[in-house]
């Protein structure tokens, strides 16, 4: 089964996240004035990173408007964010346009009913174990990970692994 996995992994040219429930754990907190807070793992962030250093482009596609998403985004140099589509079909088929890319050149990770159209349009479509159930009827791949706790990481190394990328960046560290 790991092997029909790695095989769509492959072909990943861009690697398209939700949000809330996948880069955090989905809680929304909110502070008596108003003001929304995020909790992203530190860990994820250096997966985004690693996996755009291998040549695989990320892109995030969230339902909800915050400027923590804009900043977190920028700290990563991540270029591709669309945020405030509640239908993310239209920005999925932007980006792919943009890009040049088909399908089965596109990783779409996301963890609600809002993200179903794109996990079952994507070349590998990923959830989370806490996902509902149709997600996970319809995903290529559950990670073992939850939201929020690294699962852009295990995505990121996942998918470099099957490219054969994973070795020269982890060699990277190891020349410093």
């Amino acid at each position: 089964m790991r092997e029909k996995f790695e095989e769509k992994a492959r072909a990943i040219r861009l690697a398209i996240f939700d949000v809330d429930g996948i880069l955090t754990t989905g809680q929304l907190v909110y502070s008596s004035n108003g003001t929304e807070y995020k909790s992203f793992d530190v860990r994820d962030g250096l997966g985004m990173k690693l996996l755009q250093q291998s040549g695989v482009q990320v892109g995030i596609i969230t339902s909800r408007n915050s400027q923590i998403v804009t900043q977190r985004m920028q700290d990563l140099g991540i270029q591709h964010v669309y945020q405030g589509f509640a239908d993310k079909i239209p920005a999925y088929e932007a980006l792919k346009q943009k890009l040049n890319l088909t399908d089965a050149n596109i990783a779409y990770i996301g963890d609600d009913l809002p993200d179903l159209p794109l996990i079952r349009r994507a070349g590998l479509g990923i959830t989370v174990p806490n996902a509902p159930a149709l997600l996970l009827e319809h995903a290529d791949w559950v990670t073992q990970a939850n939201g929020g706790n690294g699962v852009a990481r295990e995505v990121s190394e996942f998918i470099m692994q099957a490219q054969g990328t994973f070795g020269a960046v982890m060699e990277s560290f190891l020349q410093r």
